[in-house]
């Protein structure tokens, strides 16, 4: 046990089960990393459960959490037993929460769900060998119903936080929102949407407590003394995230005769198509796709000043399918880098008066974007100064954990446990 461990226990404060997808373990669910840690910085013991444990820890910085990280694949002798184990303990329980994922809204989100099933009943043991007060999942699908289905077996309370493309995913989102003891997006546009898709009566317990990063970040030295220019571009190769746009605007300053140099940051689905149109556009020379990096060294191009700005061309794809607010313009803004974004999703709420916006899938608007913070000192001074004080304002680590956990003891100290007795279980069950 660690020295953080040891100090929450000593102060008696809440130990969280924290449900992620796959983090510490795969290149994804970085900006999940500052939250995590800093439940151990304010106190809190942390139970770091990924839902599927793939691949090596790629973000250095994810390290740390390995020594409370308890990793089980979703399939193993391990998770069988246990769930044999809670099946012949506990009945009822069992099939109340099967009868739920029953109403998932067609066969496939109803075969996701029963997949989570068996680890789903070992959480339920895990959680209350190791005296975990609350369950707090990640993500509003399969990392829900597991902890849903946990909370239902054990009777300890849980809770979510729903992103955006979760949240469009409606898996079972009603019944969850309603279920769990609070829901946390992490926008006012995420709240909006959970009412739009599961209805108004959905959001009496949802909060909006933002994603946070840390604002104590060091800069090195002052900015170097290089050209002007290079641009960052942190993001999944998705179409949600409109590159084709950025490169687009590339093309257009490179025929302006501006100096810039694009850095695309991630992989995804439509490397092949923005490689082939790097070659279309004659770009190669403007614009490098240096694949997924790791966390740190994303920090490091901000760190050091090894870019000038960072630009997220965001597009909405209808249907709800459009950005909540991308923690990675919040990294920027923390250490000062300008950033340019477009008005879709939640990205107003982050940069309206902090950053620049321009409209979605607006290649001439970019380009116009970028030559002015490149070609502005004043400008640039003036974004770097606002994004950190926005920052600090409403998106430190610090203050968004700390309502976070403030809304989980809430939860723990007011709670009523409302149990039922079933002669075929013999076990109590917090009622749905």
């Amino acid at each position: 046990m660690n020295a953080i461990d040891c100090l929450a226990r000593q102060r008696g404060l809440v130990k969280v089960a924290c449900i992620t997808a796959g983090m510490p373990f795969g290149p994804q669910e970085a900006f999940l990393i500052p939250e995590v840690l800093e439940y151990g910085r304010q106190g809190a013991e942390v139970l770091l459960i990924p839902r599927s444990c793939r691949g090596s820890v790629i973000h250095q910085d994810a390290r740390p959490l390995l020594e409370r990280t308890v990793a089980e694949p979703l399939f193993s002798r391990c998770i069988l037993r246990a769930a044999a184990k809670v099946c012949s303990e506990r009945r009822y329980p069992i099939s109340a929460a099967i009868a739920v994922l029953r109403k998932s809204r067609d066969p496939w989100v109803l075969a996701k769900n029963l997949l989570v099933v068996p680890k789903a009943l070992w959480l339920a043991d895990l959680v209350q060998l190791r005296g975990v007060s609350h369950i707090h999942a990640h993500w509003a699908s399969t990392t829900a119903t597991m902890a849903m289905i946990a909370s239902r077996v054990s009777g300890i309370a849980w809770s979510f936080t729903a992103h955006r493309g979760d949240i469009v995913d409606n898996n079972l989102l009603r019944a969850k929102a309603l279920d769990a003891s609070f829901v946390r997006v992490i926008s006012e546009s995420g709240r909006r949407l959970i009412a739009t898709i599961a209805g108004r009566d959905a959001i009496r317990n949802v909060c909006v407590i933002h994603m946070g990063v840390a604002t104590e970040q060091h800069v090195v030295g002052e900015p170097s003394e290089r050209p002007l220019g290079r641009i960052l571009c942190p993001a999944n190769l998705l179409p949600v995230k409109g590159h084709r746009y950025l490169l687009q605007a590339i093309s257009i300053l490179k025929r302006a005769g501006v100096p810039c140099h694009l850095i695309i940051a991630g992989e995804g689905p439509l490397r092949h198509a923005i490689e082939q149109q790097v070659r279309t556009d004659q770009i190669t020379d403007r614009v490098s796709l240096v694949g997924q990096l790791p966390h740190e060294e994303i920090l490091a191009f901000y760190r050091n000043h090894q870019v000038d700005a960072v630009v997220l061309p965001s597009v909405d794809l209808g249907g709800h399918v459009h950005e909540g607010i991308p923690v990675t313009l919040i990294e920027a803004m923390a250490f000062g880098v300008p950033t340019i974004s477009t008005t879709t999703g939640g990205i107003p709420e982050l940069l309206r008066g902090a950053g620049i916006l321009v409209p979605p899938a607006d290649a001439a608007a970019l380009a116009d974007a970028i030559g002015s913070v490149l070609h502005d000192p004043r400008l640039r001074s003036k974004l770097s100064d606002l994004g950190r004080q926005r920052v600090e304002a409403q998106f430190s680590v610090r203050s968004t954990v700390k309502a976070l956990l403030q809304r989980i003891a809430a939860v723990d100290s007011n709670r009523v446990k409302v149990t039922v007795q079933r002669p075929e279980s013999g076990r109590r069950h917090k009622a749905a």
